[in-house]
């Protein structure tokens, strides 16, 4: 396959081609984002390991109804969009780890974190989703 026949391949599909740019964009600037953001990702099993040795504070950032509906217990209901009325909630000392349903949002929440002075913050991979699947407990109350 030479460049000539590449070049009229995309030519000839260029929407395909485009696609394809787009996708790429998205998963490279996802990825640096994700590195940028200086949060560690950890699994439920590393979670559970700082909850009980460190200490560690589990945040829910979901909204209300997703919280009350099941989430891991001593976690603080703190949605995203109220982070700036309730971090003072938090001490600084403590680690944090932040989930949501998939990991996705809490990523975002952990880097804001991290911009209010917190040293030592974590996003659950998989979020509740992944905890769920591992069997470990959840709470309603």
């Amino acid at each position: 396959m030479d460049i000539n026949q590449i070049s009229e391949f995309i030519t000839n599909h260029w929407a395909l081609f485009v696609s394809l740019a787009v996708i790429l964009v998205l998963l490279i600037g996802g990825e640096i984002q994700r590195l940028a953001g200086g949060a560690k990702h950890i699994d439920s099993q590393e979670a559970t390991r700082l909850i009980n040795h460190n200490d560690a504070v589990m945040i829910d950032i979901r909204d209300d109804g997703q919280f009350r509906s099941g989430h891991i217990l001593n976690a603080i209901n703190m949605p995203k969009d109220k982070l700036d009325a309730e971090v003072g909630k938090l001490k600084n000392d403590k680690p944090v780890i932040a989930y949501c349903r998939t990991g996705q949002q809490s990523a975002g929440f952990c880097s804001r974190l991290r911009k209010k002075g917190f040293q030592e913050v974590y996003n659950l991979k998989g979020g509740i989703m992944a905890w769920q699947n591992a069997n470990l407990p959840i709470t309603k109350k």
